[in-house]
């Protein structure tokens, strides 16, 4: 499972996805491309999320990832907007990484036609605004303030004092504790 996946973005099937894309690519070289296109995109800020803790700082998966949830999602902020494509329509995910690539790609370089439009370029990727915001949840080690391949023994360890500093009966609030349990749950599952 992918914590940072996009609420409003519906999920393909395992059984419905494809094996197979017509991209030849390594996975490693297809993240080195998505990070210059972001380079090039100049956002504010932006981070990947893939299904498992084998990343880069980026959020990139390493060039050997391979997690059970082959989905990739990709999240950036510029000029005070939020944005987020995501795919998980073939069972590799080098493959759904290439696609995200393939359209941050094309959506950037129709930015450099003379064309209006009634909207922006990556208006399809827009997030709502904060009135419904989908507000992009930090990965689980972060929460728990470990690193990403942690032994078990750890998270259990950083996830018991964090519940216990954010317990409601100890005057933390039930959204922190929350946000602790479903953390420790992620790490705890992989």
């Amino acid at each position: 499972m992918i914590p940072d996946w996009p609420a409003a973005t519906k999920r393909t099937p395992p059984s419905e996805r494809k094996s197979k894309s017509r991209f030849s690519a390594t996975l490693g070289s297809t993240t080195k491309e998505l990070a210059q296109e972001m380079d090039r995109l100049d956002p504010d800020d932006w981070r990947a999320a893939i299904g498992n803790q084998h990343t880069k700082s980026s959020g990139l998966p390493r060039h050997n990832a391979n997690p059970d949830d082959p989905g990739f999602v990709l999240r950036w902020s510029k000029d005070g907007e939020q944005f987020a494509v995501a795919c998980d329509d073939y069972e590799q995910l080098r493959d759904n990484v290439r696609e995200v690539l393939k359209w941050v790609h094309e959506t950037r370089l129709r930015s450099d036609r003379p064309v209006k439009t009634a909207d922006a370029e990556f208006a399809a990727a827009r997030l709502p605004s904060a009135d419904g915001a989908v507000v992009a949840e930090e990965p689980p080690h972060e929460v728990l303030d470990i690193a990403p391949d942690a032994d078990d023994d750890v998270v259990e360890a950083a996830a018991r004092a964090k519940k216990k500093e954010y317990h409601p009966d100890s005057g933390g609030s039930t959204e922190q504790f929350q946000r602790v349990v479903e953390a420790e749950e992620a790490m705890l599952d992989e």
